[in-house]
């Protein structure tokens, strides 16, 4: 599985605007009415199989509310869980638990959806082919969605428009394929260039000229066949378009180097997790 990291300066700001934005502007109006001296200990459990994440940004939505609460974690990022089994244990003021619970789960939830169903593709694709995530995501959450699916066993596309050149259908609509092309060439200066097509024609025009990657957008099963054919190596193959869990296998078996997936990120399905007292 690959292995990614976020900084423990990131998991702060990114939980504390997640906690402004619960608590602003008069705090938990309703936790206030519970006893400011009663402590409890909760356990916090999967209600359904899953690769868990996000386990620090829940850590730390409690710690911001109150240094004294304990958060002890029982399974890792990463973790393959399953229904019913224990993720953590919180102790601490109960006011103070109720406060940070839902942006807790929130994290949790939301990085565990897209890391099971990262992990679902992962599988059927099997060991030679790579999943990528898109950048689909929603805003100003992509650093999260892209750990998650990392944590998940897939793998990052570029993470912005900077990263690299990738030459796609509109901006092929709005100028000649081969024009923009070569244009990136000349400027390339380490930065990877991916082209996509749509058609066998198109793909024979640009072979021999030296870019990285060919984008095989929307291909029939026979037509992927044949394009890999065609590059026979020559360049990186990623496969896209009409990917989901019934397709994702054919897809992997016409021997395309990768398959990116946009709905790993912008459609993945929440976690349920609870808080047992």
């Amino acid at each position: 599985m690959s292995k990614i990291q976020l900084s423990n300066t990131f998991i702060l700001n990114t939980v504390k605007l997640a906690l402004n934005e619960d608590l602003y502007p008069s705090g938990d109006i309703t936790s206030s009415l519970v006893e400011n001296d009663k402590s409890i200990k909760i356990k916090l459990i999967a209600n359904q199989s899953a690769i868990v994440g996000g386990l620090l940004f829940a850590k730390q939505a409690f710690y911001l509310i109150d240094q004294k609460i304990k958060f002890r974690i029982k399974k890792r990022d990463g973790s393959n869980v399953k229904k019913g089994s224990l993720i953590a244990i919180i102790e601490g003021k109960a006011k103070n638990i109720l406060i940070a619970e839902r942006v807790a789960l929130n994290f949790l939830s939301h990085i565990s959806g897209i890391a099971t169903i990262t992990n679902k593709f992962v599988k059927l694709a099997g060991k030679k082919t790579k999943i990528c995530c898109t950048r689909k995501t929603i805003p100003n959450l992509r650093v999260i969605q892209k750990y998650a699916v990392k944590i998940g066993g897939g793998f990052n596309h570029r993470f912005n428009l900077s990263d690299e050149y990738l030459i796609k259908d509109n901006h092929i609509a709005s100028s000649d394929l081969k024009t923009l092309v070569i244009k990136a060439i000349k400027n390339k200066k380490g930065k990877k260039i991916t082209v996509e097509v749509d058609n066998l024609d198109q793909l024979k025009s640009l072979m021999g000229l030296k870019f990285d990657r060919v984008l095989l957008d929307n291909m029939s099963i026979n037509n992927l066949k044949k394009a890999v054919k065609i590059i026979n190596d020559s360049y990186e193959t990623e496969a896209s378009g009409n990917v989901n869990l019934k397709t994702v296998k054919s897809i992997a078996k016409t021997g395309v180097n990768r398959i990116s997936i946009g709905s790993i990120t912008h459609s993945a399905p929440a976690i349920d997790f609870k808080l047992q007292i």
